[in-house]
């Protein structure tokens, strides 16, 4: 499985209340979460995310409240990976609960740049950076683990994995 994208780059310490802000989690739907997604960091954001870019933050990506929306907002934003050099526990947990791949990769999250083209192997974990040429190896996930992400998330899986039993 792979990624491939327009980097939309941030520092370190991205807390959830910047991914989404709190005045809109009064609602469930995730196209309307979407639409505030970073909007408190980056008001450009939304108008300019296409479908397979790339987010590329520094340490601690996540911090914060362990609302399940802010990685549902950014997955619902059409983001293909996050790349970071930490994440934050709970939402390290919950992106992958809801499918939303993510990758730690301290030596990208470092030299890539906001706008460059890049490329994410999620088998290897390989982060290919197309407009530099330069190549990252981050830590791939385990095979199960990658088999929730590519099945939409943690309930997805069960769900299927309960109708093949």
């Amino acid at each position: 499985m792979k990624a491939r994208g327009k980097v939309f780059k941030y520092q370190d310490n991205v807390d959830t209340d910047v991914i989404i802000p709190a005045r809109y989690l009064n609602t469930s739907s995730a196209a309307e979460l979407a639409a505030h997604c970073m909007e408190d960091i980056d008001k450009d954001f939304v108008s300019n995310v296409k479908k397979g870019d790339i987010i590329v933050a520094g340490a601690n990506f996540g911090c914060g409240s362990s609302r399940e929306h802010a990685p549902l907002a950014i997955k619902e934003s059409g983001i293909g990976c996050v790349i970071a050099t930490t994440f934050a526990r709970i939402f390290y947990r919950n992106a992958i609960n809801i499918g939303l791949p993510i990758l730690e990769c301290p030596a990208a999250s470092e030299a890539v740049r906001a706008g460059d083209e890049v490329e994410v192997d999620f088998d290897t974990g390989t982060v290919t950076d197309i407009t530099t040429g330069q190549v990252f190896q981050g830590e791939p996930f385990p095979p199960f683990m990658q088999e929730i992400i590519r099945d939409g998330g943690l309930i997805n899986h069960l769900s299927k994995t309960m109708k093949e039993a």
